[in-house]
């Protein structure tokens, strides 16, 4: 029975596949907004991200969320900012047209946020044009290269730091979710892919040894109540021999699909 937990499962989510529709997609959008905000990825930002712009003194910062969903962390990061009279520049990422513009939709009140669409494996901005980089339940939706591919990408364009919160691959964590959390659980897709979500995971050496992979530098992974692993880390390592497996045309600043002209 504990065998599904020794390896991360390959099985794709039905939102990696695409076999879902529209109606089923905005109903998972509502319905995750509300599992995320009581499973603690907010606090996992705080204990991290916001913890570390304090740790700073920081009063003036920018943060690039990558796999941002509709932006939920991003309002969560304004609203401490605002609240601790800081200045913040904030930018979503988004593969999903439809995620990409709910970013913006659902941020009206906060004109430091921004959207952008763009592959987070090839992201469109300048080495260190951001201060930091996070992303929250973005990693286990990648098989191991691709999240080695976007650890390193992350660090690329981060100046400081980069922040990464994803589930904990536990028994107890899919056996909870499995039973008590289909009780309040309505929509297909999290009640399916949640679970799969969970298998999909990382246990903490699995996620730093991916790390030391990317060539990562001062790597530190924590444990975030309930079930959350929190990799944090610092550049990329001077030395590093790490090579992507195929050759890709040089990143450079240039003008990714802004979706910032909906904020008007």
């Amino acid at each position: 029975m504990f065998d599904q937990f020794r390896h991360r499962s390959l099985e794709l989510e039905h939102i990696d596949k695409g076999d879902y529709s529209a109606e089923e997609y905005e109903g998972c959008i509502v319905e995750l907004k509300r599992v995320n905000r009581w499973m603690g990825d907010a606090r996992a930002l705080k204990s991290s991200l916001l913890r570390e712009i304090a740790r700073e003194e920081l009063q003036s910062f920018s943060v690039v969320d990558l796999g941002a969903g509709s932006g939920e962390l991003l309002r969560v990061t304004a609203g401490w900012a605002a609240n601790t009279s800081r200045q913040a520049q904030l930018t979503g990422v988004e593969l999903n047209a439809r995620s990409a513009f709910a970013i913006i939709d659902q941020s009206r009140d906060f004109p430091a946020i921004s959207a952008v669409r763009a592959d987070a494996l090839q992201l469109p901005f300048a080495d260190n044009q951001f201060d930091f980089v996070i992303s929250s339940l973005f990693t286990h939706h990648l098989n191991d290269s691709a999240v080695v591919a976007a650890l390193r990408e992350m660090a690329r364009v981060a100046a400081r730091r980069i922040f990464v919160i994803d589930l904990h691959r536990h028994p107890i964590a899919y056996f909870f979710y499995t039973t008590a959390g289909q009780l309040f659980l309505h929509n297909r897709l999290l009640r399916e892919d949640g679970a799969l979500s969970i298998l999909r995971s990382f246990k903490p050496g699995e996620l730093e040894e991916l790390a030391q992979r990317a060539g990562l530098n001062d790597v530190k992974i924590t444990r975030s109540f309930p079930y959350r692993l929190v990799l944090s880390a610092k550049g990329l390592i001077a030395s590093s021999d790490f090579e992507l497996n195929q050759k890709r045309p040089p990143l450079k600043a240039g003008r990714p699909e802004a979706l910032s002209e909906l904020n008007s």
